[in-house]
Protein backbone atom coordinates (compact mmCIF):
# COMPACT_ATOMS: atom_id res chain seq x y z
CA UNK A 1 0.00 0.00 0.00
CA UNK A 2 2.79 2.19 0.75
CA UNK A 3 4.21 1.45 -2.13
CA UNK A 4 1.35 2.20 -4.39
CA UNK A 5 1.21 5.72 -2.76
CA UNK A 6 4.82 6.50 -3.43
CA UNK A 7 4.40 5.99 -7.08
CA UNK A 8 1.33 8.20 -7.44
CA UNK A 9 2.78 12.01 -8.88
CA UNK A 10 1.86 15.32 -7.57
CA UNK A 11 -0.05 15.07 -10.80
CA UNK A 12 -2.15 12.27 -10.02
CA UNK A 13 -2.76 13.38 -6.47
CA UNK A 14 -3.75 17.13 -7.31
CA UNK A 15 -5.92 16.09 -10.43
CA UNK A 16 -7.29 12.45 -9.78
CA UNK A 17 -7.42 11.69 -6.33
CA UNK A 18 -7.78 15.16 -4.30
CA UNK A 19 -11.15 15.91 -7.13
CA UNK A 20 -12.27 12.56 -6.12
CA UNK A 21 -11.69 12.09 -2.46
CA UNK A 22 -13.99 15.76 -2.52
CA UNK A 23 -16.74 14.83 -4.98
CA UNK A 24 -17.48 11.37 -2.66
CA UNK A 25 -16.95 13.12 0.68
CA UNK A 26 -19.25 16.18 -0.37
CA UNK A 27 -21.88 13.95 -2.02
CA UNK A 28 -22.07 12.03 1.22
CA UNK A 29 -21.76 14.47 3.45
CA UNK A 30 -24.19 16.82 2.14
CA UNK A 31 -26.06 15.45 0.04
CA UNK A 32 -26.78 11.70 0.96
CA UNK A 33 -25.24 9.99 -2.27
CA UNK A 34 -23.21 6.89 -0.48
CA UNK A 35 -19.88 7.20 -2.42
CA UNK A 36 -17.33 7.00 0.67
CA UNK A 37 -16.17 3.80 1.13
CA UNK A 38 -14.94 1.75 4.43
CA UNK A 39 -12.24 0.04 3.15
CA UNK A 40 -9.04 2.68 2.58
CA UNK A 41 -7.83 0.36 -0.36
CA UNK A 42 -11.22 0.13 -2.01
CA UNK A 43 -11.71 3.60 -1.30
CA UNK A 44 -8.74 4.94 -2.82
CA UNK A 45 -8.82 2.94 -5.83
CA UNK A 46 -12.60 4.34 -6.16
CA UNK A 47 -11.87 7.82 -5.37
CA UNK A 48 -8.81 8.25 -7.85
CA UNK A 49 -10.75 6.53 -10.38
CA UNK A 50 -13.91 9.37 -9.95
CA UNK A 51 -11.07 11.68 -9.90
CA UNK A 52 -9.96 10.20 -13.79
CA UNK A 53 -13.48 10.90 -14.86
CA UNK A 54 -14.03 14.32 -13.42
CA UNK A 55 -10.67 15.05 -14.73
CA UNK A 56 -11.41 13.41 -18.35
CA UNK A 57 -15.09 14.98 -18.23
CA UNK A 58 -13.26 18.76 -17.38
CA UNK A 59 -10.99 18.01 -20.59
CA UNK A 60 -13.35 16.65 -22.88
CA UNK A 61 -16.79 18.56 -22.20
CA UNK A 62 -15.66 21.47 -19.94
CA UNK A 63 -12.35 22.69 -21.39
CA UNK A 64 -14.16 23.34 -25.06
CA UNK A 65 -17.69 25.03 -23.57
CA UNK A 66 -14.85 27.49 -21.35
CA UNK A 67 -12.75 27.96 -24.90
CA UNK A 68 -15.87 28.64 -26.68
CA UNK A 69 -17.46 30.90 -24.16
CA UNK A 70 -13.73 32.82 -24.45
CA UNK A 71 -13.10 32.36 -20.56
CA UNK A 72 -10.36 30.51 -21.09
CA UNK A 73 -7.92 30.69 -24.17
CA UNK A 74 -5.01 28.72 -25.06
CA UNK A 75 -1.40 28.74 -26.73
CA UNK A 76 -0.84 26.75 -29.56
CA UNK A 77 0.84 23.02 -27.96
CA UNK A 78 4.16 23.29 -30.03
CA UNK A 79 4.36 27.25 -28.38
CA UNK A 80 3.74 25.43 -24.88
CA UNK A 81 6.59 22.58 -26.05
CA UNK A 82 9.16 25.15 -26.57
CA UNK A 83 8.09 27.41 -23.89
CA UNK A 84 8.39 24.54 -21.35
CA UNK A 85 12.30 24.46 -22.59
CA UNK A 86 13.02 27.82 -21.55
CA UNK A 87 10.74 28.32 -18.20
CA UNK A 88 10.10 24.87 -16.28
CA UNK A 89 7.53 27.04 -14.26
CA UNK A 90 4.92 26.90 -17.34
CA UNK A 91 4.58 22.96 -16.30
CA UNK A 92 3.77 23.73 -12.55
CA UNK A 93 1.48 26.21 -13.55
CA UNK A 94 0.02 23.74 -16.17
CA UNK A 95 -0.75 21.18 -13.32
CA UNK A 96 -2.26 23.91 -11.24
CA UNK A 97 -4.61 25.17 -14.26
CA UNK A 98 -5.43 21.09 -14.91
CA UNK A 99 -5.53 21.05 -11.14
CA UNK A 100 -8.58 24.26 -11.05
CA UNK A 101 -9.95 22.64 -13.97
CA UNK A 102 -10.65 19.19 -12.44
CA UNK A 103 -12.05 20.97 -9.36
CA UNK A 104 -14.55 23.02 -11.57
CA UNK A 105 -15.26 19.46 -13.32
CA UNK A 106 -16.22 17.93 -9.75
CA UNK A 107 -18.49 21.14 -8.41
CA UNK A 108 -20.79 20.24 -12.31
CA UNK A 109 -20.46 16.68 -11.62
CA UNK A 110 -21.40 17.23 -8.27
CA UNK A 111 -24.53 19.33 -9.50
CA UNK A 112 -25.25 16.71 -12.13
CA UNK A 113 -25.21 14.21 -9.83
CA UNK A 114 -27.86 16.03 -7.18
CA UNK A 115 -30.34 16.81 -9.99
CA UNK A 116 -30.22 12.90 -11.26
CA UNK A 117 -31.00 12.02 -8.12
CA UNK A 118 -33.55 14.24 -7.23
CA UNK A 119 -34.92 12.68 -10.87
CA UNK A 120 -34.89 9.65 -9.34
CA UNK A 121 -36.36 10.43 -6.13
CA UNK A 122 -39.67 12.33 -7.86
CA UNK A 123 -39.48 9.97 -10.92
CA UNK A 124 -38.96 6.50 -10.18
CA UNK A 125 -39.41 4.82 -13.54
CA UNK A 126 -36.31 7.41 -14.61
CA UNK A 127 -34.00 5.36 -11.95
CA UNK A 128 -33.22 2.47 -14.42
CA UNK A 129 -32.26 4.90 -17.31
CA UNK A 130 -30.18 6.98 -15.34
CA UNK A 131 -27.89 4.27 -14.25
CA UNK A 132 -27.88 2.04 -17.67
CA UNK A 133 -26.90 5.79 -19.73
CA UNK A 134 -23.62 5.88 -17.72
CA UNK A 135 -21.78 2.79 -19.26
CA UNK A 136 -22.06 4.30 -22.90
CA UNK A 137 -21.53 8.06 -21.18
CA UNK A 138 -18.10 6.71 -19.79
CA UNK A 139 -17.39 4.74 -23.01
CA UNK A 140 -17.47 8.12 -25.12
CA UNK A 141 -15.72 10.05 -22.63
CA UNK A 142 -12.52 7.71 -22.44
CA UNK A 143 -13.02 7.11 -26.29
CA UNK A 144 -12.54 10.64 -26.89
CA UNK A 145 -9.61 11.00 -24.13
CA UNK A 146 -8.08 8.52 -25.99
CA UNK A 147 -8.35 10.44 -29.36
CA UNK A 148 -7.17 13.74 -27.39
CA UNK A 149 -4.19 11.61 -25.91
CA UNK A 150 -2.89 10.51 -28.91
CA UNK A 151 -3.33 14.04 -30.55
CA UNK A 152 -0.71 15.24 -28.00
CA UNK A 153 1.63 12.43 -28.32
CA UNK A 154 1.79 12.94 -32.03
CA UNK A 155 1.97 17.07 -31.79
CA UNK A 156 4.69 16.21 -29.57
CA UNK A 157 6.43 14.06 -31.77
CA UNK A 158 6.33 15.99 -34.65
CA UNK A 159 7.74 18.80 -32.30
CA UNK A 160 11.05 17.01 -31.13
CA UNK A 161 11.70 15.89 -34.49
CA UNK A 162 11.42 19.76 -36.23
CA UNK A 163 13.37 20.42 -32.90
CA UNK A 164 16.12 18.31 -33.75
CA UNK A 165 16.53 18.94 -37.25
Amino acid sequence: MESILEKISSYNLFNYLLPGVVLCVVADRYFDIPLLQDSIITGLFLYYFVGLVISRFGSIVLEPILKKLKIVKFAAYSDFLRAVKNDQKIEILSETNNMYRSLLSALVILCLLVLGDKIINEYESWSSYLKYALLPALLVLFGLSYRKQSEYIVKRIKSNNESSD
